[in-house]
């Protein structure tokens, strides 16, 4: 484990936003304490009005690394990364979840990823993110980490030239000063596009996002069909939010100027997701099905937040788990 030294600036600033993830952040953390070969670093753990005592474990907690300890009223993770970025004293930072945990040459790797391309200030790296080892696999799982719609690192094309919409918070390094400079917007009511929106205005100045697989952290939040399902109707509802940003994207988040399509058939939707949900335990495949009952909750969240923001109702943040973009639909 390599910590800053002294007083002395950092290197990386790791900030961690958490709310109410007490059954797994001493992994995090104990994970950090564990690195391998790492530049120095510390630790920004911004507490986000969490109720199952993170507040009082973490004023307790004597790790190796300097730990700067941030609490704050629930305002979602966009806010609390804003906080750990502005209160980070590292040139980089490195985004971690509350339930990534890193492998123990993590920052290693990130760092060994920056010095091979000459460590641009322009520069992001996103690492691989697994399912924790302790999890029960299934094909639905394996199936939104490598072709669907939670990660799909499958579908990285160039490791050298990733588009902007795999920027995932989740495991991510990049120039403190860039976030600075354009922070997270919190208009976002849930955990979904944020990060990907703040990517596309670092890309419209240069940002250059590269994927290194050797800097891995495991996941510990398992999902199904359901929870799935409904991750995407926020994602949806998100996406419109995304679309009033930046109007010239509105086709890659599947909203036309006359707003969101219309809703598959629902009976059609009822069967195939009954259908989708007594098989989900099964050690079949089914991208198919499974894609045709994501992107019907998607619409439904597309409906919601077109009818909602065109009439002024505002949306309170939220913590939920992050559900990245579903792309074009």
């Amino acid at each position: 484990m390599s910590a800053a030294a002294g007083g002395s600036p950092p290197l990386y600033s790791v900030v961690i936003p958490t709310h109410d993830r007490l059954d797994v952040l001493p992994e995090v953390l104990a994970a950090l304490d564990a690195q391998a070969g790492a530049p120095p670093f510390e630790v920004v753990v911004v507490d986000d009005g969490s109720t199952d005592g993170t507040a009082e474990w973490l004023a307790g907690l004597r790790p190796g690394y300097p730990l700067i300890r941030l609490r704050q009223p629930n305002r979602g993770p966009a806010a609390a990364r804003n906080a750990g970025v502005a209160a980070a004293r590292g040139a980089r930072v490195a985004f971690l979840g509350d339930d990534t945990v890193p492998a123990a040459g993590w920052l290693a790797w990130h760092e060994r990823a920056w010095r091979e391309r000459g460590a641009s200030p322009e520069l992001a790296v996103i690492g691989r993110t697994e399912w924790h080892r302790r999890l029960r696999r299934t094909p639905l799982l394996d199936y939104l980490n490598e072709q669907g719609l939670q990660f799909g690192f499958a579908l990285i094309r160039d490791p050298e030239q990733v588009p902007f919409h795999f920027f995932y918070t989740s495991n991510l390094s990049l120039e403190r000063q860039l976030l600075l400079a354009e922070p997270f917007d919190l208009r976002f009511p849930y955990a979904a596009w944020e990060d990907i929106e703040v990517a596309y205005r670092l890309s419209r100045r240069g940002l250059r996002i590269v994927y290194e697989a050797r800097a891995r952290v495991e996941h510990d939040h398992a999902t199904d069909l359901d929870r799935f399902a409904a991750r995407q109707e926020r994602a949806g509802y998100c996406a419109v939010v995304f679309r009033h940003l930046h109007p010239e994207l509105g086709s890659f988040v599947g909203v036309g100027e006359v707003g969101p399509p219309p809703l598959p058939s629902r009976l059609a939707h009822r069967l195939r997701e009954g259908l989708a949900r007594a098989l989900q335990t099964r050690p079949v495949s089914t991208p198919r099905l499974w894609e045709s009952v994501f992107r019907f909750h998607y619409v439904r969240g597309l409906q919601r937040g077109w009818r909602e923001l065109e009439a002024g109702v505002p949306e309170e943040a939220s913590d939920e788990p992050e559900s990245h973009p579903a792309g074009p639909v």
